[in-house]
C-alpha cells in the first residue's frame, strides 16, 4: 500500500489562472515547436471536486520534435521520467516552482490513445453536470473513506470511472 495524503476539495475557479500560469511559462520556451496545451484531469472540469494538482497535457506532431521539448523544459527546471507504463505519455517532474501550483506535466504526440482518452473524458465531463455530480461524491466519499492510501481511493472510484467512460465511448 503507498502511503499518499488524500485531500480532494470542491471545484475552485482559481484553477483555470493557476493553469494559464504554468501554460504561459511551458509556452515561453517551446510554444514554438509544440501544437498545443491542454488543462486535463479533474481541475479542468467547472464543478468537479478535485485533488488541488492541475494535470496538463502538451501536444506534439510527433516524436521528431520530442528531445527538443525535453532539452527546452530542462532550462525551466523540468525533468523526464519516461512514460510510467503509458504509452505515448512521458511524465515530468519539477522542483522549486514554488510561485506555480502543484501539477502534473505529460507530454503526448498528437496521435496518442492517452491525449484522445484525457480530451474525450474532460470534454464528456465538462458537458455533464449530471456526471460531474456523481463523480464529485465519488471523489470526496473515497478521500473520506482512504486519507491515507491513494490505491484505496482510486480503486473505490473505479467502477464509476469505468461507467462514465462507457457513457462517453472509452470503454
Amino acid at each position: 500500500m503507498r502511503t499518499k495524503r488524500v485531500e480532494v476539495v470542491p471545484y475552485d475557479e482559481a484553477w483555470k489562472s493557476a493553469f494559464e500560469e504554468i501554460k504561459n511559462e511551458i509556452e515561453a520556451v517551446i510554444g514554438d515547436i509544440i501544437i498545443g496545451i491542454e488543462h486535463i484531469g479533474s481541475t479542468s472540469v467547472r464543478g468537479l471536486s478535485a485533488k488541488p494538482c492541475i494535470d496538463i497535457d502538451v501536444i506534439i506532431k510527433d516524436y521528431s520534435v520530442f528531445f527538443d521539448v525535453v532539452r527546452k523544459l530542462e532550462t525551466i527546471g523540468y525533468i523526464h521520467e519516461g512514460d510510467l507504463g503509458i504509452k505515448d505519455r512521458e511524465a515530468f517532474k519539477y522542483s522549486g516552482k514554488l510561485n506555480l501550483m502543484a501539477h502534473h506535466l505529460y507530454v503526448c504526440p498528437q496521435c496518442s490513445e492517452e491525449l484522445c482518452r484525457h480530451i474525450t473524458f474532460r470534454d464528456f465531463l465538462r458537458n455533464n453536470p449530471e456526471a460531474v455530480k456523481k463523480y464529485s461524491l465519488i471523489k470526496e466519499k473515497a478521500a473520506e473513506l482512504f486519507p491515507n492510501d491513494i490505491d484505496g481511493y482510486i480503486e473505490y472510484k473505479s467502477p464509476c470511472i469505468e461507467e462514465l467512460y462507457k457513457e462517453c465511448g472509452l470503454e
